[in-house]
């Protein structure tokens, strides 16, 4: 029904930015197209103050690493990949804005966050922290592309989100513009090229593969009854023949994250995890 005061029926926006916050408000806003109407939808909003938190978070683990040094570089081929993924989702999202779609460069930009958080942090995690034997370099290229990713995306959500990504700015940015107070908001948007120099543009695509590979590995454990902490004794990725050779390149993440020990090869048709042997739990 059409609001007017004397039926009172108004909603008014202050006891939503009160409930759910303003960027939260501001995504169910922005997830309207332009020329369509837009329903009411508190749940959507909902959503929008998950991300929100959930970009806190993540910013907090991101920045919990010392910053590499000025010499380090993106050497290792998952990080690598993580940054040619998202040179295309800025390259995206700004042909999006040109056409003054932003509803599509926020569900561009929210699929690739999420998939940043749930996989690629949970690949990288053990080596970021400096575990499992890993080198100086291959630590501070797992922190180096967190951190240039971070910065990528937080400008990308900026305009969806502006309290939130402000907020992380704040913790790390604004420290080092000139030493005064700066503001996201004051920055510039994202290029491609800023991520991609230095890259081997063949890395790309690795990602997929590697989120692939790592839902084999918590199903294995899912189907198990077991914790995705639980150690793997052995197991074997099949793939076809032109992917092993990339998927051997991912292997020091892939045992890390699945806590595996021996992981083996096999050609397939599709890329799966098989033949997963979990280790026997020793009780003292």
């Amino acid at each position: 029904k059409k609001m007017s005061k004397s039926k009172g029926n108004v909603v008014t926006p202050a006891d939503l930015l009160v409930e759910h916050g303003s960027d939260a408000v501001r995504y169910w806003a922005a997830s309207a197209r332009l020329g369509t109407d837009a329903a009411f939808d508190t749940g959507m909003m909902k959503i929008g103050r998950r991300l929100a938190i959930k970009i806190l978070n993540a910013a907090k683990f991101v920045l919990s690493f010392e910053s590499p040094t000025e010499d380090a570089k993106v050497t290792e081929n998952i990080d690598q990949a993580l940054l040619l993924e998202l040179a295309d989702v800025v390259r995206s999202a700004t042909e999006a804005f040109e056409n003054y779609d932003h509803t599509k460069a926020l569900e561009l930009t929210e699929k690739f966050f999420w998939g940043f958080t749930d996989d690629y942090l949970e690949l990288v995690k053990e080596r970021a922290y400096g575990q499992g034997g890993v080198t100086p370099a291959q630590q501070a290229s797992a922190v180096l592309a967190l951190r240039r990713a971070l910065h990528t995306m937080l400008r990308l959500f900026a305009p969806f989100l502006p309290y939130a990504t402000d907020e992380v700015w704040s913790w790390w940015q604004s420290n080092l513009d000139a030493g005064r107070k700066s503001s996201i908001h004051r920055h510039s948007w994202p290029t491609a090229d800023e991520l991609v120099s230095d890259l081997d543009a063949s890395n790309h695509g690795l990602l997929e593969l590697a989120s692939t590979a790592l839902f084999g590995v918590r199903k294995a454990k899912s189907d198990a009854k077991v914790s995705m902490k639980a150690a793997v004794e052995s197991a074997t990725l099949q793939a076809p023949a032109a992917v092993l050779t990339s998927l051997r390149a991912l292997e020091q993440d892939i045992k890390s994250v699945g806590r595996i020990e021996t992981l083996n090869y096999g050609e397939a048709d599709q890329l799966e995890l098989t033949d997963v042997v979990l280790a026997e739990v020793t009780e003292s």
